[in-house]
């Protein structure tokens, strides 16, 4: 079917550029490298990450393969993830999900690994993100779920500039049942 309006970004934009490492605020946000699979493990082993994500990485093996896969999520501008460094180590993730260019909008995700929460992380992250995401790469909505229950991710969400914007009801299935979830959403100026 035709469109009646043009691309918001056009295809091939995250394709004919590198994905970047951005910097601000005391992280760097770079894409996740084969030498981060330990850390990563480590980071899924934390009850607090796996509580509110749908996966678990249960060695290097898996986690060697999630990082591939990150690569080939750019190349196919479906989605990009950052390991979010603070003082050279690995504090967190920041993701984008479900990139349609076409549309301009992505998902937002994040996680923190413990000693790095409370310090502001995962807000920061967000924050750089998302600018990123609705400047340079032109997208006009980043979005971003989280679980109803998930009292600190609504935080995040909030002190990054995403708007609540309502509930999913029953949207999500978590390790512990269906899930309610609140909408948030940045859209660009």
């Amino acid at each position: 079917m035709p469109r009646l309006t043009d691309p918001v970004v056009p295809a091939g934009t995250m394709t004919a550029m590198p994905q970047p490492t951005l910097e601000r605020d005391g992280l760097v946000l770079r894409p996740f490298e084969a030498g981060d699979a330990p850390a990563v493990v480590a980071a899924y082993a934390d009850p607090g990450i796996r509580r509110w994500h749908v996966r678990t990485m249960v060695d290097a093996g898996e986690v060697a393969s999630w990082i591939s896969d990150r690569a080939d999520r750019w190349q196919g501008e479906r989605g990009g993830d950052w390991a979010v460094l603070r003082d050279g180590e690995l504090a967190g993730r920041a993701g984008l999900n479900a990139v349609d260019l076409e549309e301009g909008s992505a998902e937002l995700a994040y996680w923190v690994v413990p000693g790095a929460r409370g310090a502001g992380v995962a807000v920061r992250a967000a924050r750089l993100l998302t600018d990123w995401a609705l400047s340079d790469l032109g997208l006009h909505r980043v979005g971003l779920e989280h679980s109803t229950q998930n009292e600190a991710s609504c935080r995040v969400a909030l002190r990054a500039g995403l708007a609540a914007e309502g509930v999913r009801r029953s949207s999500v299935l978590h390790a512990d049942g269906w899930h309610d979830m609140h909408v948030h959403a940045r859209i660009a100026d």
